[in-house]
């Protein structure tokens, strides 16, 4: 009984520790390209882990990149961000891992699991699985850090201040490696036509999407990640899912990321 207590008392302090540390940090650090692909932003990987941390509230920067003064002087103010893979023969399976400068393990997600066959979907649906996951175990909203803006580009968030001191003490600029970036077509009410709505009807894996005529344009399959879905239409295979309270859907055509807003209806709501 008293082991028993015992671990508890341990996994409790565990966890708290995780929280405060995870809540003390701002800044993160991610590497231009993870260890298990062969190139940089391979699968737009790199690209969505960003997003999804700059959209929780952190400042994210690329380890190729020019750092902030704050944190270029002492590294000890971000968190070191990597990704493991574990995939077998059926499945594509991420975790991701925050250290500090030390190599200690702040926290560390659950795994995220695809059975996607085409990788940049695959890749895609288990990050954002591995992700959710994390205010779970760490028991506090990710964004209850300083508000800071999200979305920063690498140029604008790392430019100096234009002022005088900064000029005169700046040091000589240093030679960057321009990361590699996937083409995005962005097809929303600005330039297309207000979208027609759509239907989902519920059934056992996920919902059935038709048009107003009745007619079936998408099979959604359930995640582990709530309103994020697999979506199989009669052309093209990709994602639909829930960002700032508009539902996208996001393909790959002719090599070039598209990505399109939707308005449906869940007849369940």
């Amino acid at each position: 009984m008293k082991r028993f207590i015992l671990i508890l008392l341990l996994g409790s302090t565990i966890n708290l520790r995780a929280q405060t540390n995870l809540a003390s940090y701002k800044y993160l650090i991610i590497p231009e390209k993870f260890s298990f692909l062969k190139k940089p932003n391979q699968y737009n990987l790199n690209t969505i882990t960003k997003s999804l941390f700059e959209d929780a509230g952190y400042k994210v920067y690329y380890d190729n990149t020019e750092l902030p003064t704050e944190i270029a002087g002492d590294r000890c103010k971000a968190l070191a961000l990597d990704l493991e893979e574990k995939n077998t023969m059926f499945s594509t399976n991420i975790k991701i891992v925050l250290k500090d400068c030390k190599g200690n393990l702040v926290l560390k997600s659950k795994e995220g699991k695809s059975r996607e066959k085409e990788y940049d979907i695959a890749y895609s649906a288990a990050i954002r699985e591995a992700f959710a996951s994390l205010n779970e175990l760490s028991k506090t909203p990710i964004n209850a850090v300083d508000a800071i803006p999200a979305k920063s580009t690498i140029k604008d968030a790392e430019k100096p201040k234009p002022t005088s001191e900064a000029n005169a003490s700046k040091p000589a600029p240093v030679e960057t490696k321009e990361m590699e970036k996937p083409i995005v077509a962005m097809v929303s009410a600005e330039n297309k036509p207000t979208p027609a709505s759509f239907l989902a009807q519920p059934t056992a894996s996920g919902y059935v999407i038709t048009n107003p005529t009745s007619k079936t344009t998408f099979t959604l399959l359930k995640t582990s990640a709530p309103n994020y879905y697999i979506a199989k239409g009669a052309t093209n295979n990709g994602l639909i899912f829930k960002k700032g309270g508009k539902w996208l859907y996001e393909y790959y055509k002719d090599g070039i990321l598209v990505s399109e807003q939707l308005s449906i209806k869940f007849e369940n709501e």
